[in-house]
């Protein structure tokens, strides 16, 4: 699954932020017709996004598209011209249950179908930004194999409980701790809130941080200047790559010599321990740290 640190929302109405989009150096760009764009601009965005799938080249970016919501009224005519133009993902927001889901992959199919793409090319990522989602997460992770990612929705799921937001977050802790549990539960990557101060730089690394120790695979941005920042958060750094693959080596020979659990720097190390450092080279891999031809394998079974 490849990298997605960051997310970036670009106004499907506005062709020079999209321009400028297309030259930056984030792991996923996503065009919106949703919360970006007014209602009396939605039709002027599907035609800007097409142009934009069609003519620009976006480099190593992913191209992603958030439509709008399933029950309402824009989003039959956003899904017809945005798949013309072959996005690289879907961005399904206000996802209630994994039924919708459903039906937004066989549309797709039908579209790869027609026109005789490799079937799941085009990727599906949720939002989850609902009491009632949050409650069908089960349903929602489960749903259908094209889905790779599921994101939380801070701000519409606080609304939606009568929350008040704070800096601290704990009025959604509970939330964002299931998604990205579920997401783990399905192999899924969790997208982390966004941070809607983007002129906040200390509070955003701060965040980015909490939420790729929480288990995010990378996070929601809205402004250019946060791309740095958040990426840098959620790629290991060389001295975590380092002991990871170090610590791999070391209970490879361990296991070599019919020993389990062992000892470095007086701490004991066995499966858990062995898989969060894979976890770590697998990421590093997924942003470009180092090649798979260059990584350690686990050589026995740590699933137990």
């Amino acid at each position: 699954m490849r990298a997605r640190r960051a997310l970036l929302y670009v106004p499907g109405d506005d062709s020079h932020k999209i321009h400028k989009a297309a030259r930056l150096d984030v792991d996923s760009v996503c065009l919106d017709l949703e919360d970006g764009v007014a209602t009396n601009k939605k039709q002027v965005a599907r035609e800007t996004i097409t142009r934009a799938l069609q003519d620009l080249d976006f480099g190593r970016s992913e191209r992603l598209v958030r439509v709008n919501p399933v029950h309402s009224t824009y989003y039959a005519q956003d899904l017809e011209e945005i798949l013309r133009a072959r996005p690289d993902g879907i961005v399904l927001p206000k996802v209630m249950h994994g039924d919708q889901i459903r039906q937004v992959s066989q549309q797709i199919s039908a579209a790869e179908s027609e026109n005789n793409w490799p079937p799941g090319g085009v990727i599906l990522i949720a939002i989850v930004e609902s009491a009632l989602a949050i409650t069908n997460l089960d349903t929602i992770a489960s749903a259908d194999p094209r889905l790779e990612a599921l994101i939380f929705g801070a701000e519409d799921f606080a609304a939606d409980i009568g929350a008040r937001r704070s800096t601290s977050g704990w009025e959604v802790f509970y939330a964002r701790s299931a998604i990205v549990t579920h997401a783990a539960a399905q192999q899924l990557q969790g997208i982390d809130l966004v941070n809607i101060n983007f002129q906040e730089d200390e509070e955003l690394r701060v965040q980015s941080d909490q939420g790729a120790r929480m288990g995010f695979s990378g996070k929601q941005i809205i402004h250019p200047n946060q791309i740095e920042i958040v990426q840098e958060a959620f790629t290991p750094s060389g001295n975590e790559i380092q002991a990871a693959v170090e610590l791999i080596e070391k209970f490879n020979r361990e296991q070599e010599l019919g020993r389990g659990a062992f000892a470095v720097e007086g701490v004991m190390i066995d499966a858990p321990a062995i898989r969060a450092a894979q976890s770590i080279i697998e990421r590093a891999q997924a942003a470009g740290k180092i090649s798979p031809q260059n990584s350690t394998r686990i050589g026995g079974d740590t699933n137990e």
